[in-house]
């Protein structure tokens, strides 16, 4: 794929993410701007709170997920994963359970873990639960992240990102995550194992050290 129509890609995932809490906020000073009334004017702060928090949370998940963060070295400590998931995930209908040593691992494993939780988390829509899982030992590790809620479910360009079935020209801001998580998952040697069954959906790939 032309490098620059991915960044594009990226750039307008990226906006699509923080259009909402953006406009949020530009709401709530409006609010603040022209209202005088106490309870609005609360209101007003709450949903300026609310909001910020939302978009930063949504900025440090960006930076890890498809950004260069790290670049510094070639590995990512897991608690700083953790961190952006729960913090992206914060106040929703989602219970994550986060089982990962703490420790620093290859970023591209890591860049991979974060999207496909989130990856993950769209395939429950009405909330449930996501049970990370992180194993390492000499030669490698394996990842896996099990999503569980009612109706889950995995639309299917969701499934032909990940397993390279998406042409890189026909890509798009729904596809363009799943594809890189992919194409990440297999320079490890490994793609990415999906498995769904009434309302769980697993996902799964291994590393080598």
């Amino acid at each position: 794929m032309d490098d620059l129509k991915l960044a594009a890609l990226m750039c307008s995932k990226i906006c699509h993410d923080l259009i909402s809490p953006v406009g949020a906020l530009a709401n709530g000073l409006e609010v603040l701007a022209e209202d005088d009334d106490p309870e609005m004017r609360q209101h007003a702060m709450t949903l300026l709170e609310t909001s910020a928090a939302q978009a930063a949370a949504k900025l440090k998940f960006a930076r890890l997920a498809y950004g260069s963060s790290g670049s510094k070295g070639t590995e990512i400590d897991l608690r700083e994963a953790e961190v952006a998931v729960r913090e992206l995930l914060g106040g929703g209908k989602i219970n994550i359970q986060w089982d990962a040593p703490a420790a620093p691992f290859n970023k591209d494993v890591v860049k991979v873990l974060v999207n496909l939780a989130h990856t993950a988390c769209d395939t429950i829509p009405r909330g449930g639960d996501l049970k990370v899982t992180v194993a390492s030992g000499n030669t490698g590790g394996s990842v896996s992240l099990t999503a569980t809620g009612p109706r889950a479910k995995l639309a299917d360009e969701t499934r032909a990102g990940l397993d390279g079935g998406v042409a890189s020209d026909d890509l798009d801001v729904r596809t363009v995550v799943p594809w890189i998580c992919g194409v990440l998952a297999r320079e490890f040697g490994q793609g990415i194992d999906v498995s769904v069954e009434k309302e769980t959906v697993k996902f799964s790939f291994t590393f080598s050290a």
